[in-house]
C-alpha cells in the first residue's frame, strides 16, 4: 500500500505506519481542530492519500476512545481506485460538544480483501439454497 503525506500531516509529525503486532488498524489523526455540536457531522481531513491494493478496501471503524465521547463515524468504505484525501465523516452522538485537536487519533483503517464473484440472479426466492437460520433476522440467533 501506498500513502502521501500532505505537509499539515507532515507538520504534525504523526507517522502513518503499520498497526503494531496483534492490532487490526491502521490509526487515522484529524489535522485540523474543530468543535462538533451534539447531533451535528463532521468530514476531518486526516491530510492522507492512500493507493490501496486493487482487490481490497479500506473500512474506517471508530476508536473506543472516541466513541466513548460520543463521536462515531459514518460512510466508512475507501475505495481501491479512490486517490483524494482520506477524510472521516463523524457524527457527536453525545449531549455536549466534542473539541478534536489536530494530531488526536479519530478513527482506524482496516484493509481487508474484497468479495467479487460473479453475481447470479435466481428467478424466484425458493431458488436460494436453504440455510438453517432462514429468514430470522434482528436478534433470531440469540442474545
Amino acid at each position: 500500500m501506498r500513502v502521501f503525506m500532505n505537509d499539515k500531516r507532515r507538520a504534525l509529525a504523526r507517522e502513518f505506519s503499520s498497526p503494531r503486532a496483534g492490532d487490526a488498524g491502521y490509526d487515522l489523526y484529524a489535522i485540523d481542530d474543530c468543535e462538533v455540536a451534539p447531533l451535528h457531522r463532521v468530514a476531518l481531513r486526516t491530510g492522507l492519500h492512500i493507493e490501496i491494493p486493487a482487490g481490497y478496501v479500506g473500512l474506517v471503524k471508530d476508536r473506543s476512545s472516541v466513541a466513548s465521547a460520543g463521536m462515531h463515524c459514518l460512510a466508512g468504505v475507501i475505495d481501491s481506485s479512490y486517490r483524494g484525501e482520506l477524510k472521516i465523516l463523524m457524527v457527536n452522538l453525545d449531549s455536549d460538544t466534542v473539541l478534536i485537536k489536530a494530531g488526536h487519533k479519530i478513527a482506524q483503517l482496516i484493509i481487508v480483501p474484497v468479495f467479487a464473484e460473479e453475481v447470479e440472479l435466481a428467478p424466484r426466492l425458493e431458488d436460494l439454497s436453504p440455510s438453517e437460520r432462514g429468514e430470522g433476522g434482528f436478534g433470531s440467533t440469540g442474545k
